[in-house]
């Protein structure tokens, strides 16, 4: 990740290997590589997680998004940034999704 002094003015995208699909009411991202979905890469989402993960589509603003969860949910700025940031960080360790250009 490019370095930039703040990191809420970063555009986040998905990967195109990425497969993401609700079973039991849970989101679950599966990376695809080739034919194989690699295993050791997959996530399951709670509904804050889901919420951020349908809004990187490579046009919102990382603060965006953070506004966007403190609408939605009973969470306080602190914290929201906090998770939104773990779980970026997480995305990006996984290559699950990169910086819009």
């Amino acid at each position: 990740m490019k370095t930039n002094n703040n990191i809420w003015d970063k555009i986040f995208r998905k990967k195109e290997e990425v497969v993401s699909r609700e079973i039991a009411g849970e989101t679950i991202l599966v990376p695809v590589r080739g034919k194989l979905a690699d295993m050791q890469k997959i996530f399951s989402l709670n509904q804050t997680a889901e919420y951020i993960w349908q809004n990187m589509s490579g046009e919102k603003k990382l603060n965006d998004i953070l506004e966007g969860v403190l609408s939605q949910f009973d969470v306080n700025k602190k914290e929201a940034e906090k998770d939104i940031l773990e779980f970026i960080t997480e995305l990006l360790n996984a290559d699950l999704i990169e910086e819009q250009e």
